[in-house]
């Protein structure tokens, strides 16, 4: 498909919760900067009226930002439309092609489960309004590979792969653009940024919280499916990933996908697996499931760049702190000419992520006085982060321009299932950790970078 703007957006499951807590806001914010003047369509099985949508818009809106621009709302009202109807029945697809009228290059947004993205995609071509569209859909890209493949073929029966984007919705975030950013924008890193000098990398996201209410659906995926195998493996390829030549989509998905078929398949002995205490009292958990809440990930890049260099991955709930960060840690100096120092104080880059936004560099000083004693220190730059676009925002707006950088093409979807496939649904009982905790200490004993994981400070 040629780089035309979309000239409709088309919600499915715009009633959802997905929608009040992402989209509506996003839509709000993109009218607020200028960038959405297209009409707006809802779809879903809800008997609504337009009014009822506008005032789930206003609500969600208010909850986001916590004030109303009438101004911009009003605008935004102006470009909302309802339609209403099963999506397993041919009227539903009739009447939206009626509201969408003469415009012919639609954006559909599948806000909806996977499971219905087939029945979705066969009533739009059913209807004639498939052709020249784009189709925007949300993760899970399937539960392994095989549920991958299956789901990829369901929506290539409809669209070819350049209409398809998949979100993922990490990749939206400033703090992910940063890291990209400050890669290959900077001619001192790309020197160093290789086996010869970097000992380990880690990335670690902590959430203090638990499952919230959510355990029948965390039941069915797990810390590695939720979080894992997507939003930290992508931040794994970002920093390991050969300069692309230029900024254009595939250009980076390319290197991505290079990356991708270096890494070695999972096996059991990369894998440690937790379960907070208490899990299994959640409403909606199994009485004695297996599911991990928490996960730490061993991983192996086979390429010139990183061969030998242990790439870590560690994420779980009901840990001590929320936030994401990634070490990477250096190589310490051949010879300690003025005196010695622990094997964690050696250089690194901080990258972190969220909460806050910040970047920082580990670097050692000599602390005042007579003696040639150092002592480490960090340089650092803390982000504004005030008006940052919204992940959705973003990637709604790049969706409707055509621009695929921050989407997961399709065989970087499967081949991230090729690694993570061995390990999936162990049926072993995780290890137990208390709530607090940086997980099972006793399983987490020895499986470690270099150095030992650095833990982020709230």
């Amino acid at each position: 498909m040629r780089r035309t703007s979309s000239d409709a957006l088309v919600v499915f499951g715009v009633t959802g919760d997905l929608a009040h807590k992402m989209i509506l806001p996003s839509l709000y914010q993109l009218v607020r900067r200028g960038h959405l003047d297209k009409p707006v369509v809802g779809v879903a099985l809800d008997d609504w009226t337009i009014e009822q949508l506008v005032e789930r818009a206003r609500d969600a809106v208010t909850q986001q930002f916590g004030t109303v621009d009438e101004a911009v709302f009003g605008k935004l009202q102006g470009l909302l439309h309802y339609v209403s109807g099963d999506y397993k029945q041919e009227a539903t697809f009739e009447k939206l092609r009626a509201a969408l009228g003469n415009h012919k290059h639609p954006l559909y947004y599948l806000a909806i489960p996977p499971s219905l993205f087939g029945t979705v995609a066969d009533g739009l071509k059913a209807a004639g309004i498939a052709k020249g569209a784009r189709l925007m859909v949300e993760k899970p890209f399937g539960r392994d590979l095989a549920s991958a493949q299956a789901l990829n073929a369901t929506l290539h029966k409809v669209f070819e792969e350049d209409a398809v984007f998949r979100i993922d919705h990490f990749l939206g975030k400033e703090a992910i653009q940063n890291l990209l950013y400050i890669r290959f924008a900077n001619a001192f890193i790309e020197p160093i940024w290789n086996r010869n000098y970097v000992e380990s990398v880690q990335v670690t996201m902590a959430e203090n919280f638990g499952v919230k209410g959510r355990g029948r659906f965390y039941d069915e995926v797990g810390a590695i499916r939720d979080v894992v195998q997507n939003h930290l493996l992508n931040v794994l390829l970002l920093l390991a990933v050969e300069p692309p030549v230029n900024s254009e989509s595939d250009d980076l998905s390319d290197e991505k996908v290079q990356v991708l078929k270096a890494i070695r398949p999972l096996r059991k002995e990369d894998v440690v697996r937790g379960q907070f205490d208490g899990y299994l009292n959640e409403p909606g958990v199994a009485p004695k499931s297996a599911r991990e809440t928490f996960a730490a990930l061993r991983f192996a890049v086979d390429t010139w760049r990183w061969e030998g260099v242990p790439f870590y991955i560690r994420a779980g709930k009901e840990m001590p702190v929320k936030a994401t960060e990634v070490i990477v840690r250096f190589r310490r100096p051949p010879i300690a000419v003025f005196d010695g120092f622990p094997k964690n104080q050696a250089n690194y880059v901080r990258f972190r992520l969220g909460p806050e936004v910040v970047t920082g560099i580990g670097v050692r000083r000599k602390k005042a006085g007579g003696d040639m004693v150092g002592e480490a220190v960090e340089l650092t730059a803390l982000d504004d982060t005030t008006d940052d676009m919204m992940p959705y925002e973003r990637l709604i707006g790049d969706a409707m321009d055509g621009k695929r950088q921050l989407f997961t093409r399709q065989d970087a979807a499967e081949l991230a299932w090729r690694i993570f496939d061995p390990i999936l649904d162990d049926p072993e009982p995780p290890a137990r950790y208390k709530p607090g905790t940086w997980g099972p200490k006793a399983a987490m004993r020895g499986f470690e970078p270099p150095g030992g994981w650095v833990d982020p400070e709230a």
